[in-house]
């Protein structure tokens, strides 16, 4: 078979490294892995979110026997038209692939991604000579994040059921030496990925909002202090249509970079949440006006 873009995961210690691992949790973890891969790649494909893995139009995700070493198992992405003569890794659509699922892994973990410095230049250099669909928008990609979150948790199942690893490892290969994607799953990861911790006293925050979601109230604001989009959601209470303007007409003025449009920052009222290691993993927003609070 020709060289196909490989995505690989790996686990390393306790029982993985005698080659061996709990069957269940592997297969559970395999599911995750699968699931995360075809809603990454449906979206790069196709300009759009499912929510089922079986759904994935216009590419299949092979599997190849585990290796040995750790425990190893690839995944080789083909991709239709693709797939019988030109492999995934010299075209730009196995590029936004594996960019994308960088994008997924490393935001579910906590490794803040540069959506411009990556995807969208990527997507903008090649989207008008390729068959590759509008770009694909930061909402987006972060949607995808919240859809994937139970398959990275399925990842790391051998590492926090069975015990029958200590950590894992994603990497993706285009032929040559493996590249890592996000950081490593241990432990720590999957605490993150479980566990926030809500904050009893709220405090105040000003950013710009990077993207936002109307049927579920999230989004993310860039916030200068912490160098990096935070997630954010609207409380209950705090979700009338002024407040959504506010919330769309900052979106919509920084997609342009209008910096200087008064509606551009919005100043929030928050509880923080945090993961146990006390890492800000988002907010849940109070109060939200185009005017200071404090």
């Amino acid at each position: 078979m020709e060289a196909k873009l490989k995505f690989t995961l790996e686990f390393q210690g306790a029982d993985s490294d005698l080659h061996l691992i709990d069957l269940y949790d592997v297969s559970r973890a395999l599911e995750g892995f699968q699931r995360s891969l075809a809603l990454t790649a449906h979206l790069a494909i196709n300009g759009t979110i499912i929510t089922q893995a079986p759904a994935l139009k216009g590419a299949r995700i092979l599997s190849q026997p585990p290796e040995e070493g750790s425990w190893k198992t690839a995944a080789i992405f083909v991709a239709g038209a693709y797939a019988a003569t030109t492999a995934p890794k010299d075209t730009p659509l196995g590029h936004i692939v594996h960019s994308a699922y960088d994008y997924v892994i490393s935001e579910s973990l906590g490794f803040h991604v540069d959506y411009d410095k990556t995807l969208q230049q990527l997507h903008e250099e090649h989207r008008k000579a390729t068959q590759l669909p509008a770009r694909i928008e930061q909402h987006q990609l972060d949607s995808l994040t919240e859809k994937c979150a139970g398959a990275l948790i399925n990842i790391h199942r051998p590492i926090f059921k069975s015990k029958s690893a200590v950590q894992a490892t994603l990497s993706v290969s285009y032929g040559g030496d493996p590249i890592p994607i996000g950081g490593s799953l241990n432990i720590s990861t999957f605490e993150y990925l479980r566990e926030s911790f809500t904050d009893d006293t709220p405090t105040f925050i000003e950013g710009r909002v990077s993207s936002y979601n109307s049927n579920t109230y999230k989004g993310r604001v860039y916030v200068a202090s912490e160098g990096r989009p935070i997630s954010f959601e609207l409380a209950e209470d705090n979700r009338s249509d002024a407040i959504v303007r506010m919330v769309t007409r900052s979106l919509s003025v920084n997609a342009v970079k209008e910096y200087d449009d008064k509606g551009s920052t919005v100043y929030c009222k928050v509880l923080r949440l945090t993961s146990r290691a006390g890492y800000l993993k988002g907010y849940t927003v109070l109060e939200l006006s185009n005017e200071p609070l404090l």
